[in-house]
């Protein structure tokens, strides 16, 4: 079962596929339409035994711009609140039941705050901890909870950076790269591998040092969010 909120986009992909499947219309930051669809999923299958929350969209954002706090807010209600609103319904019968998988779509911007995304890389930072904090709380019940944290991949939220985007996926790879992490059960993961490795640089490096590096870096354009 599919969500999405365009309705021909969504289409086109289920017409794509070699497998049945259905789809649901809704935007996740939208907490009443989310309730219902979850309760057409349940009378449909029951409760599922893996719901992902992918959804996110994106967009530069400067602190000292006043109408930057709209796109904030937006990218926050998706990134955050719709990935809260992609699990809540479900999660009561996964631990009633005692399994099912919770996997959550973060990114690597969420490690360090990036110059520029400052509305994404908080929204990416946030969605890291929630899962953090689903995955303890829900430890030993059988319901498991996988963060994963792509780097860039090649889809319309990417194609509008002018800069270097290293390690850069196509999106049916970086979907086969996550699935991967997911049938694995990982509690965190980096896909892929060379973007983890940098990652954890990255965490290492002194504030001093990372200040001075990423000040220079390239910035997504400021609009509405994709």
């Amino acid at each position: 079962m599919l969500l999405g909120r365009d309705r021909a986009r969504l289409e086109a992909v289920l017409a794509s596929l070699a497998t049945e499947a259905t789809g649901l219309i809704a935007d996740v930051g939208d907490l009443t339409a989310m309730r219902t669809v979850a309760g057409e999923i349940r009378e449909q299958i029951g409760t599922p035994d893996l719901v992902i929350a992918n959804a996110g969209v994106s967009v530069g954002t400067l602190a000292g711009e006043a109408d930057d706090l709209i796109a904030l807010e937006r990218v926050l209600r998706t990134n955050v609140l719709g990935m809260a609103a992609t699990f809540q319904p479900f999660v009561a019968a996964m631990r009633a039941r005692g399994s099912g998988t919770l996997a959550g779509i973060a990114s690597v911007a969420g490690l360090r705050g990036l110059p520029g995304a400052g509305a994404y890389s908080a929204s990416k930072a946030a969605a890291i901890a929630l899962l953090e904090s689903m995955r303890v709380e829900l430890h030993g019940s059988g319901v498991h909870v996988v963060t994963l944290a792509p780097g860039y991949i090649d889809t319309p939220m990417t194609r509008v950076n002018r800069y270097p985007m290293p390690f850069l996926m196509d999106a049916d790879d970086a979907a086969a790269r996550l699935l991967a992490q997911i049938d694995r059960q990982r509690r965190f993961a980096v896909v892929p591998w060379q973007m983890g490795v940098a990652a954890r640089l990255m965490r290492l490096l002194p504030n001093v040092v990372y200040d001075r590096l990423s000040s220079r870096a390239g910035r997504k354009p400021r609009g509405l969010p994709l």
